[in-house]
């Protein structure tokens, strides 16, 4: 039995840190290609260093695409300068971009490529087991660690967007320890914040930044006078992103996913079109936890799917309720298999991932934020309840 009892801790990273700025690029060009044609491929990985930034891997564009490494290039360039380097050792106009991209395999598409001769549908894009987690600490139906450390990060780097902290650099970081008691998370323990900022800003200047934020995000009835801050805990962070340290894509899947809280099968998601499963499937599995958590039908609830490449059906559903389930976990998943279908199509089209709506994920999480107009996060609907209930009265 888990100990109801314990410290829990969970760390972002801003759009700015090294590793994030090569998912954004990475995503940035998923949406590109996407956008020209939706049923594009695409595993796109960045490498990001001082001032170099080199783009490989694979995809298969449209009929006729127009889009050619020059595009690709300045998408990338355009991605750096929206997250605001403009610095010596690594500067969005100054970067030398280099894109070596290929065709994607025969053999992988053969794979997944639908055949109508031989009543063939999809097939995932690779093998692999995704996770899908929700609870309820918070409205958001997320593990309240992670979720608060994304929130200081967004909301600084909103305002350093919108010019009012000039102080600050892109590179940041976070990280938020709570104390649970019977489970339940009731006080903040310790807070880091270390963010970027120029020459002249005094280390005094960004603790005052950094806790003003952090006092902002988190419920006041957890800061206590025992909560410790830590700012900046190495003293001055002038040099940051990939001049400060190499960046690649992928390197952040648990500050992508639930911080820790949560199973994490492996695979990341920037970089690569819907159907790659590492990507699809995890937000399905997302998106069925969350909705089983929506409808009551438990507090917290992890979901499993487990693929082979080129194979339309999972090869596996799993649910684990911990305890805390109204109904049995068994049927839970027998009937998420039914009001769902779980075949890399299905996914795509329940969700309707076939758009070009990646490239705001790759920082600050991708899950336990809005669904918007132009259909990103999707998988956080909660369209669901209503039929699940009805399934258990």
């Amino acid at each position: 039995m888990a100990a109801a009892d314990y410290l829990f801790t969970s760390e972002s990273v801003s759009e700015g840190h090294p590793d994030k700025v090569c998912d954004r690029i990475s995503d940035e060009v998923v949406d590109l290609l996407l956008g020209e044609y939706p049923e594009a491929r695409v595993a796109c990985e960045t490498l990001a260093t001082t001032n170099r930034v080199v783009i490989a891997g694979e995809v298969r564009p449209g009929p006729e695409s127009k889009i050619d490494n020059e595009l690709i290039a300045h998408t990338a360039r355009q991605a750096i300068k929206a997250i605001g380097y403009e610095q010596p050792g690594f500067h969005w106009h100054e970067a030398r971009i280099e894109v070596l991209l290929h065709e994607q395999s025969p053999d992988i598409a053969q794979g997944v490529d639908a055949d109508k001769a031989k009543d063939k549908d999809e097939g995932a894009g690779d093998q692999g087991i995704m996770f899908g987690y929700a609870c309820d600490e918070t409205p958001e139906l997320m593990p309240a660690p992670i979720l608060y450390a994304h929130r200081i990060l967004r909301l600084m780097a909103e305002d350093r967007h919108a010019g009012k902290l000039p102080e600050l650099g892109p590179d940041a970081k976070s990280q938020v320890t709570l104390r649970y008691v019977d489970g339940r998370p009731v006080e903040v323990t310790s807070i880091v914040v270390s963010t970027q900022h120029g020459e002249q800003v005094s280390q005094a200047r960004v603790h005052e930044i950094a806790k003003a934020y952090a006092r902002r995000v988190l419920p006041a009835a957890w800061l206590t006078e025992k909560t410790e801050f830590f700012i900046n805990p190495t003293g001055k962070f002038v040099v940051g992103g990939p001049d400060g340290d190499a960046g690649l894509t992928g390197r952040k899947i648990i500050v992508d996913t639930y911080g820790g809280a949560a199973p994490h099968g492996g695979g990341a998601f920037s970089g690569k079109d819907p159907t790659k499963v590492d990507r699809s499937a995890a937000y399905a599995a997302r998106y069925l936890a969350k909705n089983v958590v929506a409808a009551g039908l438990a507090r917290r609830c992890v979901i499993q799917l487990a693929y082979a490449i080129g194979v339309a059906r999972p090869l596996s559903i799993y649910v684990d309720t911990y305890g805390t389930g109204e109904v049995d976990e068994v049927r839970l998943g027998t009937l998420l298999n039914e009001i769902m279908n779980l075949s890399p199509r299905g996914i795509r089209e329940h969700l309707k991932l076939n758009r070009p709506i990646y490239a705001r994920t790759a920082a600050y999480g991708h899950f336990g934020r809005e669904p918007d107009a132009e259909g990103g996060f999707s998988w956080e609907k909660t369209d669901l309840v209503d039929a699940l209930r009805r399934s258990f009265n």
